[in-house]
């Protein structure tokens, strides 16, 4: 059972310092919502909206900053830290550590003659590993997936239930969700007569890259579409032959992005919106959910809307269409 001093420590590797009153030797069932938690759990305060459902708290204890202590129950004890919500995400990691490979290869799957298995390698089964593959040691594959050929998996990566990657080069660290298709051939014709190009390029994922379940990340033309470290897409995402995305981007659901278009460090897209092909996008940029980018987008800036615009000058347009309109915003 895990103790508010296994907490603590675990939050000091990552240099976390708390202020608490609560006893090491409290026994965390769970972390939850300010609205559900119980006097077993743990809960975090990181909404400002959220105050009269933090006065009302059930908690034992409570993530929050010294500022909103005060409007805590007495029942519901302070765990005074800067970034409460930082303290939440750890502390999931904490409770539901990652699933570690038991070093067992099935018997049930498939494997070519022409790979290299390092140590402590998970093959679960069904799964089948075709030529010129490479697992580097600790990592894991779900049952069905299928793996090369020529791919490369760096250590410590996670690969659930029946992905389907070939042609690619993936980091250490990584998770690639269920259903995932990396390295297949992009969308490319030519214009007049239709003529299919045929795809024999490759993918490289960097490390501590996460990506969503049916998500797919074509290969390139020639040369790579390349995902770089850090960065984080969601489910259902689209990524075209030859695009480049840079260190920590952000990327939400049901986004599409076209071919060789580069993206910069930072950035986050919301959901649902459409990047043309060819076009260069800047480091911390913000794409607000169903924007339309049809054009380069220098660092720094926000837009929305389509086509999209500075996010200030669309709101102004919508709110004058709306008066225009007589239309009520909701």
């Amino acid at each position: 059972m895990n103790k508010f001093k296994d907490l603590k420590k675990y939050l000091k590797k990552y240099s976390i310092d708390i202020q608490s009153n609560l006893d090491d030797n409290f026994k965390i069932i769970k972390i939850n919502s300010l609205i559900n938690s119980t006097n077993l759990d743990i809960t975090f305060f990181s909404n400002n909206n959220q105050i009269d459902i933090l006065k009302n708290t059930k908690a034992k204890a409570c993530f929050i900053t010294k500022e909103y202590i005060n409007f805590l129950p007495k029942n519901c004890l302070p765990i005074i830290v800067e970034d409460p919500y930082s303290c939440f995400a750890y502390c999931t990691n904490f409770l539901s550590p990652s699933i570690k490979s038991n070093g067992k290869l099935s018997k049930n799957s498939s494997f070519s003659k022409k790979i290299y298995l390092g140590k402590n390698i998970q093959i679960n089964d069904f799964v089948s590993i075709k030529d010129n593959t490479k697992i580097n040691h600790d990592s894991i594959i779900e049952e069905l997936s299928v793996i090369g050929p020529n791919v490369v998996i760096g250590k410590n990566t996670h690969i659930e239930p029946n992905c389907f990657i070939s042609n690619s080069t993936i980091g250490s660290n990584c998770i690639i969700q269920s259903g995932c298709i990396i390295g297949g051939s992009g969308f490319g014709f030519t214009p007049s007569n239709k003529v299919n190009i045929q795809h024999i390029g490759n993918v490289i994922i960097g490390d501590n890259v996460s990506i969503g379940s049916n998500t797919t990340i074509d290969r390139a033309t020639i040369d790579s579409t390349i995902i770089s470290n850090n960065v984080k897409i969601d489910n259902l995402v689209q990524i075209a032959h030859n695009v480049e995305i840079g260190n920590g981007t952000m990327i939400a659901s049901q986004v599409g992005i076209a071919g060789s278009t580069k993206i910069g460090d930072n950035c986050k897209i919301g959901g649902q919106a459409g990047i043309t092909g060819h076009i260069k996008i800047g480091n911390n940029v913000t794409i607000a959910a169903k924007s339309g980018v049809t054009k380069n987008i220098k660092n720094n800036d926000t837009v929305a809307g389509f086509p999209a615009i500075d996010i200030k000058s669309w709101k102004k347009s919508i709110i004058k269409l709306y008066k225009d309109m007589k239309w009520k915003l909701i």
